[in-house]
C-alpha cells in the first residue's frame, strides 16, 4: 500500500469520525490541530484504523503516536507499504 493510499484512507476515516468532509490531514497534524480530538476520539481513530487496514496496534506503537505522520508510518510498516 502506498503512502498516498494510506493517507487517503486515513483522511476518509478522520472525516467520518469528526463529521468534517473538509478535514485535510498532513503528516504534521496533531490533536491540537483538529477541534474535538480528545482521548475518546483517539480510541475511535485507533479502532477504525485497525479495522480499515487489518492490523493490530500495540500499546508501545500507540504510545509513540504524536502526529498523523506517525500513524501513517506505523500503518505502512505493518501493511508492508512505504510511507
Amino acid at each position: 500500500m502506498t503512502s498516498d493510499a494510506i493517507y487517503a484512507r486515513l483522511t476518509e476515516l478522520f472525516r467520518e469520525i469528526f463529521e468534517d468532509p473538509a478535514l485535510v490531514l498532513r503528516p504534521e497534524t496533531t490533536a491540537n490541530d483538529v477541534p474535538g480530538w480528545d482521548s475518546g476520539r483517539m480510541v475511535e481513530i485507533l479502532m477504525a484504523t485497525e479495522e480499515a487496514f487489518g492490523i493490530t496496534l500495540t500499546t508501545r506503537e500507540v504510545d509513540a503516536l504524536a502526529r498523523v505522520g506517525d500513524l501513517a508510518d506505523t500503518v505502512a510498516r505493518k501493511t508492508g507499504g512505504g510511507a
